[in-house]
């Protein structure tokens, strides 16, 4: 308020306040006057009335608060005398002049003089009343120049800081209705702000669901405990991309200074930025906990078929819904450069892993053939990721094989993403991915993440696919090595197993035979080369050709064995343990002598299983052993077991506790040898035991 008597107009957002707040109460019913707490009790306004001659007839009590003077001192008072310096009687003369004979108002700042004699600049403003005897008399509203001042300074400044604010700020009604926004919040809100001042929060809001927001702020109406930075993620108008946005949203009521409320205060801070921010490192860190967990699930088996679940397991859900594991048919059968890039891949699923989707009508194994232009056939042509990022229905049949589409439409796939198995610089086949539950598509973010699982778990299934190959040329090579088949003999059934170890360095020398001879006799091995490998077989191979020469020239059965020693010496310091029995049928006697080897079973008809007392001399290989032969009458229903090491031993149990549990599976009556050795190794064997088993068992007729 200056000197020029112009007062600061009434913006449109206080006189929309007013109404609305004036419409809220007579929606409410409340038609009583509002109790008092607005700005002219802040400023503490005074008014005074003056006659024609210039003495005070009225005199409000907030003038006291100005002038210091009670209303019994300064009625009848000339108001000059009262309150101006002398000095300024003429100037003040002539003002009240004016107003009273011209009519015209004044106002502006007058220093007045108060009861404590000091002197305070006080704004004026002066108006002429006409009465009912038609006596004029002068209408002085006065207020305080300093808090006036104040107060204008702080509404410039509100207004300014409202306006130019990054945050968007707004203020609401009781009932909800917006009575002031600032350009921050109408660009957010993604209308103008005319078109937002006086509709209500669900009418402004109708591009997202308002109800949490109107909860929100009725909470807080209700109780006066503020509600600050609320987190909240939805899209906005301002943004046509339609991704989300990211929020902070506070509200505090708004009451007068009688403490009556007057609506609500809403700030938005946008934190978008820190919201994608702490998204992408939360991505981060699944993304490497995923690869961290993928490396320590995948490879802990020496198996293809192992690995490649493993694989698929270590997508399904974090990465992909639907991930399976496809292998070139040529690679698996040992041929790693048979696929044309060009040409139409044979590709083998090994593995197919979805998320809340049965597959148990998959055909795991399945071959399908691949045309150039197939999804997995094109990563590896390229040895790049092939991405289709978003599908329809008919799209995904064309990048899909028949034999998937099942799954991928129960998933209801609308994105995928296939990768190349590569290791040593051969593509081994892909990894197919798939997503259904998960709306968003895949990115290249995602696809340098299969990458990656896919190239740690191609080396796994390398390996395990080397492993396999070597393991099977080695269990080949150590079947060939044994009998197809014991032949017939007289007077004797026999049944024989052979059980390779679980790994490559177990495989090799243990074997067993039958081998016929003059009269009807009938020998018996069972021998473990020690060590293990295609070294250990070759070296079985070589002592079963002697024993078979050797007991061709019917010697006895320590006679062999010396002999065999001196062969097993020149075999490069192999080593070996050997029992070696001949039965005679016509003379139902049995002679077996053993080197280094464990005891042989004898199987009474009628009786109990027991150790056959032998003595075990020193292994083949030692030099210049000398075993000796035992001799038993065996008859018809007797029964004899020899095996090697790796049907008892074992790294939790003691030899004699093993020893102990055989007797007790032997114990009973006789069944089918056949039958019986099944179950021994069904008893007696773990999977996963590190070392062969041969065993041979004899029953007379």
């Amino acid at each position: 308020m200056g000197r020029g008597g112009q007062g600061p107009a009434t913006t449109r957002e206080e006189a929309s306040a007013v109404g609305s707040g004036e419409a809220s109460r007579q929606r409410a019913g409340h038609e009583e006057p509002a109790p008092s707490g607005g700005l002219l009790d802040l400023l503490s306004v005074s008014a005074i009335v003056l006659d024609a001659r210039g003495r005070v007839v009225f005199w409000s009590p907030q003038a006291q608060q100005i002038f210091g003077y009670r209303a019994h001192e300064a009625l009848g008072q000339y108001a000059a005398r009262l309150m101006v310096d002398e000095r300024q009687w003429k100037q003040v003369a002539e003002l009240f002049a004016q107003v009273m004979e011209e009519g015209t108002s004044w106002a502006g700042a007058f220093p007045v003089r108060h009861k404590d004699g000091s002197t305070r600049l006080v704004e004026f403003r002066n108006v002429r009343l006409e009465g009912e005897d038609g006596a004029f008399y002068a209408l002085g509203i006065a207020v305080d120049h300093a808090a006036l001042k104040r107060a204008e300074r702080d509404l410039a400044l509100t207004a300014r800081l409202f306006a130019q604010s990054p945050i968007g700020l707004g203020i609401v009604d009781t009932d909800l209705r917006y009575l002031v926004v600032n350009p921050t919040l109408a660009r957010i809100n993604g209308r103008p702000e005319h078109q937002q001042v006086g509709r209500t929060v669900r009418e402004v809001l109708d591009f997202m669901d308002p109800t949490p927001i109107e909860e929100a702020m009725r909470r807080v109406l209700d109780s006066g405990e503020p509600l600050l930075d609320q987190f909240a993620v939805a899209p906005t108008p301002a943004d046509p991309s339609g991704r989300d946005h990211a929020w902070s949203v506070s509200y505090y009521r708004l009451e007068d200074s009688a403490g009556q409320v007057l609506g609500l205060a809403v700030e938005l801070v946008d934190v978008t930025e820190q919201y994608r921010a702490s998204a992408e490192a939360a991505t981060a860190r699944r993304r490497l906990t995923l690869i961290a967990d993928a490396s320590a699930r995948i490879g802990t088996t020496l198996d293809v078929e192992t690995t490649a679940g493993e694989l698929a397991e270590s997508c399904v859900p974090e990465l992909a819904d639907v991930a399976a594991v496809d292998l070139l048919d040529a690679v698996l059968r040992g041929n790693d450069r048979s696929w044309e890039p060009s040409g139409t891949a044979a590709i083998r699923t090994l593995a197919l892993t979805a998320y809340g989707v049965p597959t148990f009508s998959f055909p795991v194994g399945h071959i399908a053939r691949y045309a150039p232009d197939h999804l997995v056939t094109q990563c590896m042509t390229t040895g790049r990721p092939a991405l289709a990022p978003h599908l329809t229905g008919e799209e995904l049949a064309a990048v899909a094989p028949e034999h998937a589409a099942a799954v991928l439409n129960r998933a209801g796939a609308h994105s995928c993403l296939a990768v190349p198995l590569v290791s040593r610089g051969h593509v081994l086949g892909a990894l197919a991915l798939a997503r259904g539950r998960n709306p968003a598509p895949f990115t290249d973010d995602d696809a340098v993440l299969a990458l990656d699982l896919a190239a740690r778990a191609a080396i796994s299934i390398d390996h395990a696919r080397y492993y396999q190959n070597q393991r099977q040329a080695a269990e080949n090579l150590q079947r060939s090595l044994l009998p197809q088949k014991p032949p017939y003999r007289p007077g004797v059934d026999t049944a024989c197993r052979y059980q390779p170890a679980s790994s490559i360095s177990g495989i090799g020398g243990d074997w067993y035979d039958v081998i016929a001879l003059p009269d009807d006799k009938t020998a018996l091995v069972i021998g473990d080369v020690m060590g293990s490998g295609t070294a250990a077989a070759t070296t079985m191979g070589q002592l079963r050709t002697a024993t078979r020469t050797l007991a061709a020239l019917d010697m006895d059965p320590a006679e062999l064995l010396h002999h065999l020693d001196r062969i097993t010496v020149d075999l490069e310091q192999q080593f070996a343990t050997c029992t070696y029995a001949v039965y005679d049928p016509h003379r139902a006697d049995c002679r077996i002598a053993a080197a280094g080897h464990l005891p042989p079973v004898l199987l009474p008809a009628g009786g109990a299983p027991r150790f056959l007392d032998v003595p075990t001399g020193a292994p083949l290989g030692v030099g210049h052993i000398s075993p000796r032969t035992a001799q038993l009458r065996i008859g018809p229903g007797d029964g004899l077991l020899l095996y090697t090491d790796g049907l008892v031993e074992t790294r939790s149990s003691s030899l004699e506790e093993r020893l102990d549990l055989l007797l007790r599976l032997l114990a009973g009556p006789p069944g089918p040898l056949e039958e019986t050795c099944d179950h021994l190794l069904q008893q007696l064997r773990h999977p996963d035991e590190p070392d062969d088993v041969a065993l041979l068992m004899a029953r007379m007729r």
